[in-house]
């Protein structure tokens, strides 16, 4: 099997599975137990926090475990509406952002906020001025995704922060995508709360972070008994925290070789397919993209025929994000993108890994170009498209006799 979907999420590294073991049996502790079962539970949840806060550049009180990326997106941006209200109840963000956000937010716009959903350009990425032109003197909350989870694009985030931070708005960045694979610095970037992922980074399922910057206070959306600073009661869930801490130690001591190692894969990979199958297309920006992104599309076809063949040939790939999967309406990504949905349907999404190799990309390059060339054998949507092309060449062609 060649496994290129990293985005959906990433497998347990060995290590991280080791770290995590003796916390499922002998030291089985609750962290808030005062005997020594418990103390041994409780440390091993703190060395793990400056673990996850050293690699953002945080300090270790500002990290809060959570169950992953979702809640730590609803806690930051319900969190910050519900405990400003008073002062403004205008929201914005994009309308690019991973369904945790966007959802959250059209929830808060049945309690009575606002919300600007920001447009993206051609490339993905976010004007600046129509972030400048969006804010209002009741605006509490500017939240801007690090990475897209489908194609890639990295945000302009220090360029956001700064004008936040000049505003007096709170920032809050998902960078579930982002966080051990490119450098995240939340003091550089001016960043106010950051949502985090486990498994995306090689860690276990089930549990997350949110980083909340010193002196930021939001609502406490869980309560109980008062773990994670008040903030997310409930007993920390202590395997998966030690793993998480762990998978962040090794993404950071390995964060510039990975990132040189999958960005040569990705290029080679980008070129590949792009050169072995006609009418294929990059979808989002080529220059600012995640190292390990790769997303395609290809004329006439429909990706879940893509995806379940190439499956077939052992190669696992996404036609987008995993989380919406179920949805087979057009990616409202790419359809941010100015696309068309028959654009969009043939959608492909590879996202590699640190356990993918330069000998993967001729395997999988090959695969796709034999799928797609005879999924377009079937399809008279391709019939169309050859028909098109030569129209066109023959009215060129006419015009120049002429």
């Amino acid at each position: 099997m060649i496994y290129m979907d990293n985005s959906a999420t990433s497998p347990v590294k060995e290590e991280v599975f080791n770290a995590m073991v003796p916390y499922l049996k002998e030291e089985f502790g609750n962290p808030s137990a005062f005997y020594s079962l418990g103390r041994s539970a409780k440390k091993a949840v703190e060395t793990a926090r400056e673990n996850v806060a050293k690699l953002i550049n945080a300090e270790t009180r500002e990290i809060i475990f959570t169950s992953g990326g979702t809640e730590s997106d609803n806690m930051a941006i319900k969190g910050i509406a519900f405990k400003l209200e008073d002062k403004g109840k205008h929201i914005i963000t994009t309308v690019i952002e991973h369904p945790a956000v966007l959802r959250t937010c059209e929830y808060l716009e049945t309690k009575g906020f606002e919300v600007t959903y920001l447009p993206v350009k051609e490339n993905g990425i976010l004007d600046i001025e129509d972030l400048k032109e969006a804010i209002r003197d009741d605006t509490i909350l500017i939240s801007v995704m690090h990475a897209n989870n489908e194609i890639g694009t990295i945000q302009p985030i220090e360029e956001v922060g700064g004008i936040a931070k000049e505003k007096g708005i709170t920032f809050h960045v998902d960078a579930v995508q982002s966080v051990g694979k490119i450098p995240v610095d939340v003091k550089k970037a001016n960043i106010d709360l950051l949502s985090i992922s486990s498994h995306k980074l090689y860690g276990p399922k089930g549990v997350g972070a949110l980083f909340i910057r010193k002196g930021v206070r939001i609502e406490t959306l869980i309560h109980g008994g008062g773990q994670e600073n008040n903030l997310r009661s409930g007993t920390e869930n202590v395997p998966g925290i030690v793993g998480f801490g762990k998978a962040a130690e090794i993404a950071y001591n390995n964060l510039d070789a990975n990132i040189e190692k999958l960005q040569e894969i990705r290029d080679l990979l980008i070129g590949e397919v792009l050169d072995k199958v006609p009418e294929a297309y990059l979808n989002g920006d080529r220059e600012e993209r995640l190292p390990n992104n790769a997303s395609f599309r290809f004329a006439a076809i429909e990706g879940e025929g893509l995806i379940l063949r190439l499956d077939a040939k052992g190669i696992n790939g996404a036609t987008g994000s995993a989380c919406s999967s179920k949805n087979l309406k057009a990616s409202y990504v790419l359809s941010a993108l100015g696309l068309e949905d028959a654009e969009i349907h043939g959608s492909l999404r590879l996202s590699l890994g640190v356990e993918n190799s330069i000998e993967d990309v001729e395997v999988v390059s090959d695969a796709i170009a034999d799928v797609v060339g005879s999924l377009r054998q079937m399809s008279p949507l391709w019939d169309n498209e050859k028909n098109e092309s030569l129209e066109l060449d023959e009215s060129k062609f006419t015009d120049v006799d002429h």
